[in-house]
């Protein structure tokens, strides 16, 4: 989101403003692109610079920031909610591979499943919009760790 203008004018136009709390939110989500924050993280940024800045704020400006579609949800099956920049240039959502000891989160970025999509759209009349799709294993610094150990399962 390299268009402050734009988020302003999209603000304006829906009756909202451009608050140093939306700025603050915004900012550390740009700032942290690629880390897939939980709201508390966010927060925890934000009043670094700006401690007057509640915790509700950041969640309703996240949920405003969400249905104006300049970021989304993203879940891990790890029971928290994280966020993440809409890029409007990609087709679909990329995807994830989620570390199963570390929580390391590392993005996928090509799309492999383009031909399986036509095949699915074809075979079950069927029109796909989207996509996500997540990988669970072991990075490579948790896999070294763990060649010492008899069964990965030991360190989770």
């Amino acid at each position: 989101m390299d268009d402050v203008t734009t988020l302003k004018e999209q603000l304006q136009q829906r009756g909202y403003k451009f608050t140093t709390q939306r700025r603050a939110t915004l900012d550390v989500i740009v700032e942290n692109e690629g880390k897939h924050m939980t709201p508390e993280e966010i927060y925890e940024q934000v009043k670094k610079k700006y401690p007057e800045i509640g915790l509700a704020t950041i969640y309703r400006t996240l949920q405003l920031l969400e249905e104006m579609n300049i970021i989304y949800k993203v879940d891990f099956d790890d029971g928290k909610t994280r966020y993440e920049l809409n890029h409007h240039t990609e087709d679909h959502q990329h995807h994830h591979l989620i570390c199963v000891r570390c929580g390391k989160i590392i993005e996928v970025k090509e799309d492999f499943l383009e031909k399986l999509e036509k095949l699915i759209e074809q075979n079950y009349d069927f029109k796909i919009t989207d996509h996500m799709l997540k990988f669970f294993g072991y990075c490579s610094e948790c896999r070294k760790s763990l060649s010492g150990s008899d069964s990965e399962t030991e360190c989770k």
